[in-house]
């Protein structure tokens, strides 16, 4: 033994191990696996948190990839994005199997430990909200559950003032010549995108053309993927939440399945859908 390191052999293999720098100091894990903190007692509230941590780390990194993702096409750097939307994509399909998960739990399981929760709900996740402003959901109301948390509240406000991936990506059709409406490409960027035909004519003359503006046609499929998987999400959510709790109340107080159902009406990048219909 060294000062610094230790020399091991497990079945042949010679393992280092570094004390300036272990696997659990680079992850902190004694941070992240000392934050399962049950209230109840109850065996399925491990589960339960389990899940919603997990999650909340997926969204961390769906965040990070489309920031960075949005900031390529700003530079109509495509390459790049395309890497990222499609690890985005992975995300979304690891966070849509944690419903699997959390769907082995019972309404009787639940209800052993519902009352710990007091008024906690995933409805309050700001990461969840800023993916939702991000892609062009807009909700200034939803930033008042954060007044006690400046920190939060600020980080969610310049997600709000800032255009999102569609915007990003309607300038830069207007700047590779295509007739993108004014008031689509200056607008106040703390609403909600609306609809506009000038638009889907923009990418119907994309899609028909599909060899000329390959990379433009690559983007579109990658936003629409998006979309559609995080449409799977929200459904497989909503269903979720039906078996364990019914038409219960959610716990932070919105109107359970109502709500979710309502969110799924919703649209990110509605002229992709619509001009399918046109082709």
């Amino acid at each position: 033994m060294t000062d610094k390191k230790q020399h091991m052999k497990f079945e042949g293999e010679n393992i280092h191990w570094d004390m300036d720098m272990s696997y659990g100091q680079y992850l902190h894990l004694d941070q992240v696996l000392s934050a399962q903190k049950p209230l109840s007692g109850e065996h399925d509230e491990m589960l339960f948190i389990i899940i919603h941590q997990a999650s909340e780390l997926w969204m961390k990194l769906c965040i990070h990839e489309l920031l960075s993702a949005t900031g390529d096409i700003r530079k109509d750097d495509l390459g790049p994005s395309f890497k990222k939307l499609s690890r985005v994509a992975r995300i979304q399909t690891q966070l849509l199997q944690s419903w699997e998960v959390l769907a082995t739990m019972t309404p009787f399981d639940y209800m052993n430990f519902r009352d710990a929760l007091g008024r906690s709900s995933g409805f309050q996740s700001y990461q969840y909200r800023i993916i939702e402003f991000t892609l062009g959901h807009k909700e200034e109301k939803m930033i008042t559950l954060f007044e006690g948390q400046p920190e939060i509240k600020a980080v969610m406000e310049k997600a709000l003032k800032t255009p999102g991936i569609y915007d990003e990506t309607l300038k830069l059709l207007h700047r590779r010549g295509f007739d993108i409406p004014k008031q689509r490409l200056e607008r106040d960027w703390t609403q909600n995108y609306e609809a506009h035909k000038g638009v889907e004519d923009a990418w119907y003359k994309i899609y028909n053309n599909a060899e000329e503006y390959f990379d433009l046609y690559e983007l579109a499929e990658k936003l629409v993927d998006l979309e559609y998987r995080l449409q799977q999400w929200r459904f497989t959510h909503l269903k979720t939440v039906e078996r364990i709790i019914g038409g219960k109340r959610g716990t932070g107080g919105t109107s359970g399945i109502g709500y979710l159902a309502k969110a799924l009406s919703h649209t990110f990048f509605p002229e992709l859908w619509t001009v399918r219909t046109r082709l």
